[in-house]
């Protein structure tokens, strides 16, 4: 098995790009930290440390996934980032990022409607996760645009 910066420096010397992502992330070392993780494995990232920073960011650029901290300041910030991100035309996929796990993870997943919590526990699953999340997006777009072009 090809380790992950070796896919990821095979990838970029072909030129190709997994997916362009947005990494809301207040805290600097994790936001480098997790930036470094998404752009070894392939992924083309964005970063900003506010959700003012972020909503310049979803207006200038166009993204396949955004990521937001789930202890942003104040805690309704990162939401209202996801919920710019979800009303943008080109419609990215949104997830909270809980870096710490602990007891309430499992207790988020029930009461959340959709399926939108990436837990940075370990490399692999977060990036077994972010694939995840951007391959549902891809699926979503292409029913839609079969559904709106069989409707013409």
């Amino acid at each position: 098995m090809m380790p992950i910066a070796d896919f990821s420096a095979a990838a970029v010397s072909r030129g190709l790009e997994l997916a362009r992502v947005l990494l809301v992330e207040s805290d600097v070392a994790s936001r480098l930290t997790l930036q470094t993780l998404l752009q070894a494995g392939g992924y083309t990232v964005d970063v900003a440390a506010s959700a003012a920073e972020a909503v310049g960011k979803l207006d200038d650029a166009t993204y396949e996934l955004v990521l937001t901290d789930s202890h942003m300041e104040p805690p309704e910030s990162g939401r209202g980032v996801l919920a710019y991100a979800r009303r943008k035309e080109y419609k990215p996929a949104t997830a909270v990022i809980r870096k710490h796990r602990d007891g309430s993870a499992r207790e988020d997943r029930k009461k959340s409607s959709r399926r939108m919590l990436v837990e940075a526990e370990d490399v692999t699953t977060l990036l077994c996760q972010v694939a995840e999340l951007i391959s549902l997006r891809a699926t979503r777009r292409s029913e839609r645009t079969l559904r709106m072009s069989a409707n013409n």
